[in-house]
């Protein structure tokens, strides 16, 4: 673990490109000759740019694998294409301390050590502005912590880094308890509150993008408060967690700088191409944007110029969608026809998930998918096709081209936080607190109306409340890596994770299509896998961290 913290913040640290980073989020400057560190903390530009390194390890998780995986797989909302992924040790019961898969340990505790330094040596600038400083010292708390956050939702209990561990210290270090990490989470979440100034028309303005913002903060606290209120670490369920979820959730909600985007420029909140004034409406943080096409490259389906259709929604997730009148496909008066099944269906089906018969790409390369047995879309010798007969259409833009001479890149982002989360995070948290209240249905109905749904019926028991919420989450967070994190905060992956994932075997016969569920792969989880665990070679450093249950 010792390697982890004991960086030198010279010069080279200072001048790292920010190789991920878009034209207009922070431009860094170069200087000739050597820079020592006492300029970094007198120099106005300087110590702008030391900040700026922290946003480096933020997470964009569209491809962990450096194949095309995204963490849904991990879940039940999609399979793989590529069987050989390391994304299935989730999957398939060798998920371990030296088979580990989004191991974040050492890149967070990276991230870490630029905002403990900057946090220790920013109050000696005499040359920043008074204001401005207060804003950054701000921006550096959020990053401390996020990185905090992303660990303890991984890892449970772990070591807070709230300052620079220097050369010599003794890093034998054993875990902070799961209370003392929350609390270190939601104080930092408040001085970046406090410390941030609010934007004139919303908190995140054109001229901020990619800077946490005093909205970010409030978001970062309500997640951390609504994970901790869950069964996962609420087994007494104390009220007073759900309490605080939910007061902190409305603190944002009541800010009035954020909201949902209309339900026609809804697929654009991905793209920073498009009408990138209405997206920082309902996005509240995210990861600097990249000109890209490797998510259609890795997800388009295959008979797209050669796309590889790496994330293929489960048949599971496909049926969470219900009915343009609100009702479950299991309801027998839904209306719902197995022999028809994408027909009358939540207009988020559409948006998110490609079936066949879907229309995908813009202009000329626009075409109808087919995904029955051998159409263009699931040839049965091509080792990409999809596994389950879907594809997914969320994130992917019909304007990126790849595989071709010419290719267009689109300028994306990876979303954080988003105005419809903080409504379900606080939906959920008072439902379990006061039950389905009229605050509790305008939050959830705010999110299905946009989308053209039906409110939720009037009258629901705070059981059925919860199921409904939940199911929401399920589809309008879909591969947002919601799911994977919400089922272990729930601890429902023996229910949900430990179970075969289904997806449509369709045939042609003629011009008849006949559509059959089928069992895909039989996955396991067991009780250790709510946590991740620890890397065995940080275990094999510094002993006292010990290692998460089970995984001995």
């Amino acid at each position: 673990m010792k390697k982890h913290f004991n960086y030198i913040y010279g010069a080279a640290l200072l001048l790292m490109a920010l190789s991920g980073c878009s034209k207009d989020f922070f431009e860094p400057s170069y200087t000739e000759g050597p820079i020592t560190e006492e300029s970094i903390w007198i120099t106005d530009r300087r110590v702008r740019e030391y900040l700026n390194q922290g946003y480096n390890y933020l997470l964009s998780r569209y491809n962990l694998d450096a194949a095309g995986a995204m963490l849904s797989s991990g879940s039940d909302e999609a399979v793989n294409s590529n069987l050989n992924s390391n994304v299935n040790y989730f999957n398939n019961g060798t998920w371990g301390p030296l088979r580990t898969f989004d191991d974040q340990y050492t890149n967070m505790y990276t991230g870490l050590r630029v905002a403990n330094v900057f946090l220790q040596k920013s109050p000696t600038s005499t040359i920043y502005p008074v204001s401005d400083l207060t804003g950054l010292r701000g921006e550096a708390f959020f990053l401390r912590a996020m990185y905090h956050f992303e660990l303890f939702k991984r890892y449970g209990e772990i070591v807070l880094a709230t300052r620079p561990f220097e050369v010599g210290e003794n890093l034998n270090l054993p875990r902070n308890s799961v209370d003392e990490v929350v609390k270190a989470i939601t104080t930092d979440c408040d001085s970046a509150i406090n410390q941030i100034a609010a934007a004139s028309t919303r908190d995140w303005d054109a001229a901020n993008y990619g800077r946490a913002t005093k909205a970010a903060g409030m978001a970062l606290k309500a997640k951390t408060l609504l994970i901790y209120a869950s069964p996962l670490y609420n087994t007494a369920n104390d009220l007073t967690r759900w309490q605080n979820a939910a007061n902190a959730a409305n603190a944002l909600i009541a800010l009035n700088k954020h909201g949902l985007l209309s339900a026609t420029d809804y697929q654009n909140l991905w793209d920073y191409t498009n009408t990138a004034t209405s997206y920082n409406r309902e996005v509240i943080f995210a990861t600097p944007a990249g000109s890209v096409n490797t998510i259609e490259s890795f997800n388009a389906p295959i008979g797209f110029t050669g796309g590889l259709g790496r994330a293929n929604p489960t048949q599971d997730l496909v049926d969470a969608f219900e009915m343009t009148n609100g009702k479950s496909i299991t309801d027998p008066t839904s209306g719902y026809n197995p022999q028809n099944p994408y027909a009358g269906r939540d207009p988020r089906l559409n948006q998110f998930i490609i079936t066949n018969g879907a229309t995908f790409k813009t202009g000329s390369l626009t075409r109808t998918v087919e995904t029955f047995e051998n159409g263009l879309d699931n040839v049965l010798t091509n080792v990409n096709s999809t596994k389950s007969g879907y594809y997914m259409r969320k994130f992917l833009s019909g304007n990126a081209t790849y595989n071709v001479n010419s290719i267009t890149n689109v300028r994306r982002p990876w979303v954080l936080f988003r105005y419809a989360e903080v409504l379900l995070n606080y939906a959920e948290a008072l439902n379990e607190v006061s039950g389905p209240t009229s605050s509790v249905y305008e939050a959830v109905n705010a999110i299905r109306n946009r989308a053209n749904m039906p409110s939720l019926p009037a009258g629901l028991s705070q059981s059925a409340m919860r199921d409904r919420i939940r199911n929401e989450r399920r589809v309008e967070l879909c591969f947002e890596e919601q799911r994977f994190f919400d089922v272990r905060r729930w601890k429902l992956g023996e229910t949900y994770f430990n179970a075969p994932v289904r997806g449509m075997r369709i045939t042609k016969n003629g011009t008849t299509l006949n559509y059959s569920p089928f069992v895909i792969e039989n996955r396991v989880f067991s009780a250790k896998n709510y946590l991740y665990p620890i890397p065995q070679a940080e275990i094999d450093k510094a002993d006292k961290l010990k290692q998460n249950p089970g995984y001995n």
